[in-house]
């Protein structure tokens, strides 16, 4: 089996992998952010559950090995070992090719789409069952297949790209939309949410585009497109102050503040007097030190003093973060 992690995280995510699943568990490295199970490891599934309960943080995308070449065999070869590996003959498949590289692995889509679809098989990059991964290395290219439903993350190597569109207001608004649609968010039409940290506003802009009404919270300023939407309330204040004069119950509470994970954490935990049972919760528990793995898990454990916590994971644009999706009980 195969997964994917931030290069500075292998180290933890082979920790997480012994921690649940036992130190008999034989790992090795393929590349900078690519480790092998190579013995003794779970089933795809259970791993893809631990990953998907928060247990495991720092996998971002899980594939089982079928194939390792130098180079691609010719196309008919390449088709024979994606299908053979199927139970059933597909109608579609998802491709999905990344590189250890700043590359996209474009040209080996290309190659497996021809492949495929000389075989009456439809291809696109995602959306489908059954997710065929190629890692491009640079010692060997590697052929995995696994249900999109165990893979983590419907884009290559769990590397989500996301347009720089104009309207942006700031780098961190690509942090929540790759949460909503990893974790498969729905926000309630309608609903109140509150965003902590707000300035400039990039969360507050998505709070916006999944139609919530939202109270931005910081004492900088927001963008000045932002200022002129009536469904964004500043609060030029702490989230200490503002919480202590709030009369409003929010369905949704967001927090992308630059502190200390216990500190994020705790100030969701008061935040959650003010949200409806059921709301959700979204933070980014912020990495470094010498142990960012025990740091995240100590905020975690605060979290659940008055949250169910649905998800953890390090996910693309996290860079040194956790996120965690939270429901409050």
């Amino acid at each position: 089996m195969l997964f994917s992690v931030a290069a500075d995280s292998y180290e933890w995510a082979v920790r997480e992998i012994r921690g649940e699943f036992g130190r008999e568990v034989r790992i090795e490295r393929v590349s900078g952010d690519l480790g092998r199970i190579v013995d003794g490891g779970p089933a795809v599934g259970d791993l893809a559950a631990a990953c998907d309960a928060g247990r495991i943080v720092f996998i971002r995308h899980l594939t089982t090995e079928i194939a390792g070449f130098e180079e691609l065999p010719p196309d008919y070869e390449l088709a024979d070992l994606v299908l053979s590996a199927l139970p059933d003959y597909p109608k579609a498949l998802a491709v999905q090719a990344w590189t250890d590289g700043a590359g996209t692995g474009g040209s080996y889509y290309h190659r497996l789409e021809q492949a495929l679809t000389e075989r009456g098989v439809s291809v696109t990059r995602s959306g489908q069952e059954v997710v065929v991964s190629c890692f491009v290395g640079r010692r060997a290219v590697l052929l995995g297949l696994n249900r999109r439903a165990d893979s983590l993350s419907d884009w290559p190597g769990g590397r989500m790209r996301l347009a720089r569109a104009e309207e942006r207001v700031s780098r961190s608004e690509f942090k929540l939309e790759e949460a909503i649609a990893t974790f498969g968010l729905e926000l309630p039409p309608g609903g109140k949410a509150v965003d902590l940290g707000a300035s400039p506003g990039g969360w507050t802009r998505i709070l916006r585009q999944h139609g919530q009404e939202v109270w931005s919270v910081d004492p900088g300023s927001l963008d000045e497109r932002l200022r002129r939407d009536r469904g964004i309330h500043h609060a030029a204040t702490t989230a200490g102050r503002f919480f202590a004069e709030n009369r409003v119950r929010f369905d949704v509470v967001v927090n992308d503040m630059r502190m200390d994970q216990v500190m994020s954490a705790r100030m969701m935990v008061d935040a959650a007097a003010h949200l409806r049972r059921g709301g959700l919760a979204i933070v980014t528990l912020k990495g470094g030190g010498k142990n960012p793995l025990d740091g995240a898990r100590r905020g975690i454990d605060v979290l659940r003093q008055q949250y169910d916590v649905l998800h953890a994971r390090q996910l693309h644009h996290n860079r040194n973060e956790i996120t965690v999706v939270a429901r409050k009980v």
